[in-house]
């Protein structure tokens, strides 16, 4: 049996533990898949495999700090949504100047991510379904937010929020945007995503593309 605060061999062990928490829409036929690239992806993959639903990507990409990227202010997500984090952009000295400059870099990265990951083919049409958004662990959850409240225009019935791991402030302010919150690990002491993963190698391009075409 695995324990509850066992670290993650990898991402699709990830996916799996996740999987066997979300067991009740195994198979559901109005039930969609998304992950978030692209560390997500493996895992929403596994996590999809698991359950016998379709899968998906939701391209969304975080707004890091100058000098310390790993850190967000905020996110953005296709459709043009943005979540700023106010707190992050006060206590690092942000200015409007510097939060334009990472806001273009990395729209120009959304819009790379779009043409390469799907090239012509359309997204799932998730209106009226439920959908569960993965991604292998969120720090400040300012991602996700942003990947939820991009869903709400497309009107889902629900929609479900999964990652490997988060501290535990993070899910509780999820909780309050999505219809569903599910986590393997909510480490109080968190330190970082990547410290939860024995194997934790950035997951590349061709990759997800891979995955998503399997």
């Amino acid at each position: 049996m695995v324990k509850r605060d066992q670290p993650f061999r990898d991402r699709v062990d990830a996916g799996r533990r996740l999987g066997a928490l979300l067991s009740g829409y195994e198979n559901a036929s109005d039930t969609i898949v998304l992950g978030l690239p692209r560390g997500g992806v493996p895992v929403a993959h596994a996590l999809a495999s698991r359950l016998g639903l379709p899968l998906d990507v939701l391209i969304v990409r975080k707004l890091g700090v100058p000098g310390y990227p790993e850190v967000a202010f905020g996110a953005i997500a296709s459709g043009g949504i943005e979540v700023l984090n106010a707190d992050v952009i006060q206590s690092a000295h942000i200015d409007e100047l510097a939060i334009e400059r990472v806001r273009l870099e990395q729209s120009q990265e959304l819009g790379r991510r779009e043409l390469v990951y799907r090239g012509n083919r359309p997204p799932l049409d998730v209106t009226g379904s439920a959908v569960i958004v993965v991604d292998d662990g969120t720090a400040t959850g300012a991602t996700m937010r942003a990947a939820v409240e991009a869903l709400r225009v497309a009107e889902p019935n629900r929609i479900i929020v999964a990652v490997g791991l988060a501290p535990p402030d993070v899910l509780r302010k999820l909780a309050k945007l999505a219809d569903e919150v599910v986590a393997v690990l909510i480490p109080r002491n968190f330190m970082a995503v990547g410290a939860w993963f024995e194997d934790f190698a950035q997951t590349t391009d061709d990759e997800v593309i891979a995955l998503l075409t399997s």
